[in-house]
């Protein structure tokens, strides 16, 4: 079972904390940088008005930017899966030559 450790994040200038396991915390680190750029980006169109209203198109835009993703067969933790278990072969292999040497 992973330790889970509590993050403070920034977004839109507000401060949250959040929950996340060790190992993901880069991954979660990214996904904030990236909401708070979509979210600025809104913002500065001027086109929608008000955080809550912001954040529901951040939402729509990315959830949109997956399907159309998922839709064209593009599975992008099917593919960091294989690389890992790739590695993970790479590494045994690896490991057993490292006896020749």
């Amino acid at each position: 079972m992973s330790e889970i450790k509590q993050l403070d994040v920034s977004i839109m200038g507000r401060e949250f904390r959040v929950a996340c396991p060790v190992d993901e915390e880069d991954a979660l680190l990214e996904a904030v940088r990236m909401l708070d750029a979509k979210m600025h980006e809104i913002r500065e169109s001027g086109k929608v008005i008000g955080i809550e209203k912001i954040a529901i198109m951040a939402a729509l835009n990315f959830a949109h930017e997956y399907l159309h993703v998922e839709a064209g067969g593009f599975d992008i933790a099917a593919y960091r899966r294989r690389i890992a278990h790739m590695n993970a072969t790479l590494d045994a292999a690896l490991q057993d030559q490292a006896a020749l040497f």
